[in-house]
Formats: structure tokens, sequence, C-alpha cells
């Protein structure tokens, strides 16, 4: 800010004032004030001294270095969480170290509670919770059990039942959330590959593979999505239109790396059909599923608010006679809803501090404004805290990018795809090891052996389309 002439009550200033915005540890410079009228003298002993300001001043500075070191430890201490999975020696998972994370942001002073709440991107949270109790419903209702028994029918090889279990779960992980479908499809593998006498390593990878892909291709297809396309406003149409030619060549590009990984499995003959358990199907909730779903995908390309189409969706499900409320509560991942509400809060205390734009203001030497070093950063992140963490790192940094449309997108495309990476890449990843424990161990390394590979051709296919 310049001054032009006298000053109030006669006081020139000999130098220029500088307003800068105190957002971090800075030096103090004083201007020196030099009287010009009569009776204005240099220096009145009854004015506070130059001393007592600047005293306070260091005093507000060390302050504020404590706030911003305490903030990065509770940031750091909640993504160590998120990284291990469990806090060693206590019985604290991801979404207990969420909470807890957020509760001493509030304990420190970091953030008040009205900053907490504002936190909060509701957006996400009902987008998330209002896809739960669709996908609950197709499930109840049995439709996933009979698309895979379709698929089972008219596999008969090796390859086509691979190529038919990674379509399954890509496409209805695109619109349904990746996480939701390989709690569906995990057991429906393991059976049909028991009653096929079939290696269930190579299928239960592909659950898990191709729905991080086909999930990069629409906002609604995993969480970090949801939380992109909330904080982006960048259509459903347009996000789509994008991504999903990019998820369908690493859909090819993931099944022709798994056959070549496990090609002993696919060089065998086909095999004669086997005999189908009976499925149970409750038709009446499976067409009101189906009408609801499909009229909930015609709003999203529409253009239509993605949480609000979502949320009343959900709602009109849940007006029946047939289903007990409770079997759909059930269904629906209430850790994950939490877990998200206390990144949110984490993240909101780190930036209130000024720690998350030095941190990136370090970062930009790399220039994470290109497509490779961005995506390359991202799948590094995404696979030591897991990608929906690694998103809201980057939250505060994509909205200064020179182009944060194509910004967004990467982000998305990268996190996304770097799942496939290792076994800690992606929630869904977990969920089919997890659930298929008690048949066949999947370890770090066996899956490593197609991960690494998935990753690294279906990232550079997603570079070079977004170059």
């Amino acid at each position: 800010m310049k001054t032009g002439g006298r000053g109030l009550y006669g006081i020139e200033p000999k130098h220029q004032l500088v307003v800068e915005p105190i957002s971090q540890p800075a030096e103090l410079s004083i201007t020196i004030l030099r009287g010009t009228d009569r009776g204005q003298c240099e220096n009145n002993e009854n004015a506070p001294h130059f001393d007592h300001y600047i005293g306070a001043a260091r005093t507000h500075f060390g302050a504020s270095e404590t706030r911003v070191l305490t903030a990065f430890l509770i940031f750091a201490g909640t993504y160590l969480v998120m990284a291990v999975g469990r806090l060693p020696g206590f019985r604290v998972d991801r979404t207990g170290a969420a909470i807890i994370g957020a509760a001493l942001m509030l304990a420190a002073n970091i953030l008040s509670v009205e900053d907490a709440y504002a936190a909060i991107n509701y957006d996400t949270i009902m987008l998330l919770f209002g896809m739960m109790i669709v996908v609950a419903n197709l499930r109840l209702s049995g439709f996933f059990a009979l698309v895979s028994a379709w698929v089972v029918e008219h596999a008969r090889r090796p390859l086509l039942l691979l190529s038919g279990v990674a379509l399954v779960s890509a496409f209805f992980s695109a619109f349904f959330v990746n996480d939701t479908m390989c709690l569906v499809l995990t057991p429906l593998v393991l059976d049909i590959t028991g009653r096929l006498r079939r290696n269930p390593v190579p299928y239960l990878l592909a659950v898990a593979m191709a729905a991080n892909v086909g999930s990069t291709a629409t906002i609604t297809g995993n969480p970090q999505n949801m939380m992109i396309g909330s904080f982006s406003h960048i259509p459903y149409r347009t996000f789509a239109a994008t991504l999903a030619p990019i998820a369908f060549v690493a859909l090819v590009l993931t099944v022709l790396v798994i056959a070549l990984v496990y090609h002993r499995e696919f060089r065998a003959e086909a095999w004669q059909p086997v005999e189908h358990h009976a499925i149970r199907v409750d038709r009446p909730l499976l067409w009101k599923s189906l009408a609801v779903s499909a009229g909930m995908v015609v709003f999203f390309f529409a253009g239509w608010p993605v949480p609000k189409v979502a949320v009343i969706a959900g709602a009109l499900l849940l007006v029946t006679r047939r289903v007990k409320p409770e079997k759909v509560y059930r269904e629906i991942d209430w850790g994950l809803l939490v877990l998200f509400i206390g990144l949110f809060i984490v993240i909101a205390g780190l930036e209130k501090t000024g720690v998350a734009s030095r941190l990136f203001a370090a970062a930009a030497r790399y220039h994470l404004e290109r497509t490779a070093p961005m995506s390359i950063f991202t799948a590094i992140l995404s696979n030591l805290v897991s990608n929906v963490p690694a998103v809201l790192v980057f939250k505060g940094f994509v909205p200064h990018l020179p182009d944060v449309t194509k910004g967004w997108l990467t982000l998305a495309m990268s996190s996304t795809l770097a799942g496939n990476l290792t076994v800690l890449g992606s929630v869904a990843n977990l969920i089919v090891l997890h659930k298929a424990r008690h048949t066949v161990e999947i370890s770090f390394w066996e899956y490593a052996k197609a991960g690494i590979p998935v990753a690294v051709v279906t990232m550079a296919a997603g570079i070079w389309a977004l170059r």
C-alpha cells in the first residue's frame, strides 16, 4: 500500500508500507516514522516503545509456529495409520484414526467447531450414502448373482471366463462403486472357480483390478472420484467422456497382463457346462431396483446434481413393503462415511495453518502441473496412504493449477489406476483379499506380480491420453 503526501497527524512515512498476509512465520520489519509538524516529537516517552510491538509480534509468531507443528504432527500421525492400517499396539483402525485426528485438531484449537462443520463436504457424503442404498437393493434382489451365473454359462474357456469376470466387474464398478462390487463379486467368483476346479487367483485379481480400472470412468465409480466431482463441479458427462475411453483401454490391457502372468491357467481346454446352484431372486425388488438405477444413470448424464439424484434414488428404494430396512442398513458401510468426515476435518486443519501450501510450493519444482509428474507423485502417495487420503491432500493444490479441469481429471485417473500397483493402493484390493482369505491366500508379492505391470501400462496409457 503506497501513501502520498502527509500522513495522519502530519506523520510522513519514510518508507513504503507493504501489507502482507501473515500465514506463516516471517521476519518483522518496522517503518520508522518521522514527525514533520510542530509539537510532534520523534520519541514520546508516554508512547509504547517499539520493543513492545516487536516482543508481541515474536510471541504471536512463536505461537503460530507451535500451531503449524501441532497440525503437521496430527496430520502425519493420522496418515501413518492410514498407511499401516492400524495403530500399533492399539485396536485403532483407519476410521478410528480419522476420528481421533479430527478431534485433536479441535482440541489443539487449530479448528473451531464451526470450522469443522464447514470442512465436511456434504455432497460427497450424500452421494456415497445414496449409492450404497441403491447397490444394497440390487444385491438383495439377486441381480449380481444372476449376472455372474450368465457369465459362467456363456464362458466355456478360461480366457473367456477371465474376460467376462473383468468386464462385469469394470462395467458395474463404473456406476455402482468399485468397493461394493468387490464385496459382491468375490464370493461369487470363489464359488464359480471352485465348481470349475480352476485356480481362483487370476480371476480374483481380475475382480479387484478391473473394478479399479472400470471405476476410473465416472464420478460414481469410486469414493475418490466422488470427492473430485464434488470439489471440481465437472459435469458427469464431461468426466465420463474424458476418462471412459481411458478406462476401456486400461481394461483390455489388464486382461492381457493377467493372462500373460498366469499363462499356464489359460492354456486349458474348454470345459463342460457345470450345474448351477439355485439363485434366490426377489423379482419385484429386482425390477424396481433396475428401474430406479437406470433412471438414476440417465439423470446423471442429463446434468442433474449427482448427489441429489443419488440420494433421491436411494430414498425411492426405501419405500417398500418387501424388504426390512434393517437389511439395507446392514449393507451400508457406515465406517467409510465416518472416515471421510474425519479426513475432511484433518485436511482442513492442515490447510488452515498453511502447511499444505508450503509442501506443494516445495513440490512445485517437480512441475506437478504436468500430467506425468503429477500422475507419478499421486501414484506414490496413493500406495503409501491409499487413494482416498491421497486425493484429499491435493484438494487445496489443484485449484491453483493453470488448467484446473485437466488437473482434477489427471488426479482421478492416476489415483485410481495407481490403486492396482500394490495391495495397499486401493480399498477394493483389500476387500477381495479379505473376503477370499479362507479359500486362498494371496500374498503381497503374489498380487504385485500382476499389479505392478498392470499399473504401469494402464497409467502410461492414461498419461498419454491426457498429455
